[in-house]
């Protein structure tokens, strides 16, 4: 509580001086009540949920149907540690050249809007990641894919032949 020390500021006996009064104020309350303050803000806020991106997976049946993708409609990406491979067409094949880019925004974001661009909206990504893929590269490869608005994409394992394109493509 706050208290006045009424003691006095003057000397016995001599002139008589005014009493000066000294003021001592005690802030117990004053921090209880900001703690109190603390703790309801707290408890009232909401906290920020996480924003994930939602993955359609397949059902677990045992059903050996597929969809039919044309093969001019597909691209085929390889996320490495640093860069991306990818190529249109069979492993392999003449037709399928494999080319590189990175994850930058001039690099995958603008080669999806390419081929989007070209193909249309029945375009579908084939996700192959090599063996020095981190986590990362793939969040970030699929993230590129939200931002370009590709919704068709499938996630597979490399084969020995996109294997061998990469490793003879030297880049």
């Amino acid at each position: 509580m706050a208290e006045i020390d009424q003691s006095g500021g003057g000397k016995k006996g001599g002139k008589k001086r005014s009493k000066k009064a000294s003021t001592k104020i005690d802030m117990t309350p004053m921090v209880d009540l900001g703690f109190l303050l603390i703790t309801f803000f707290m408890l009232t806020t909401t906290l920020a949920k996480p924003v994930t991106m939602q993955l359609s997976m397949p059902d677990k049946t045992d059903t050996k149907e597929t969809s039919p993708v044309k093969l001019s409609e597909t691209l085929t990406v390889c996320p490495a540690e640093n860069k991306i491979y990818y190529y249109q067409g069979i492993p392999g094949s003449p037709d399928a050249v494999l080319q590189v880019t990175d994850y930058s925004d001039k690099g995958i974001r603008q080669t999806l809007f390419d081929f989007k661009k070209r193909i249309g909206n029945n375009f579908t990504i084939v996700i192959k990641a090599t063996k020095e893929a981190k986590y990362k590269n793939m969040v970030d490869l699929l993230d590129e894919c939200a931002i370009t608005d590709n919704k068709r994409y499938a996630l597979l394992e490399i084969d020995a032949a996109t294997e061998e394109m990469i490793k003879k493509s030297g880049k």
